[in-house]
């Protein structure tokens, strides 16, 4: 797997996460207080976010880390 391929699954995760949160992407962008298209970009696995930011995103979330970094070949 390459890391394109894990920024990819890792916002594949930060998406499933967000929805069964009930949030919208324009709803958890303004939680984060981000732009919605941040927040696209992310789950898209456009963006190659740092640990820091998807603590933060887990912390927003209310979840384990671990769930967001967890990848399945």
């Amino acid at each position: 797997m390459n890391k394109k391929d894990i920024f990819k699954q890792i916002g594949k995760n930060i998406q499933s996460a967000r929805r069964e949160k009930g949030y919208t992407q324009e709803t958890f962008s303004e939680l984060m207080n981000v732009s919605w298209s941040y927040i696209a970009k992310i789950e898209s696995g456009i963006l190659n976010l740092s640990i820091g930011k998807i603590k933060d995103i887990a912390d927003y979330l209310q979840i384990d880390i671990n769930k967001l970094l967890e990848i399945k070949d």
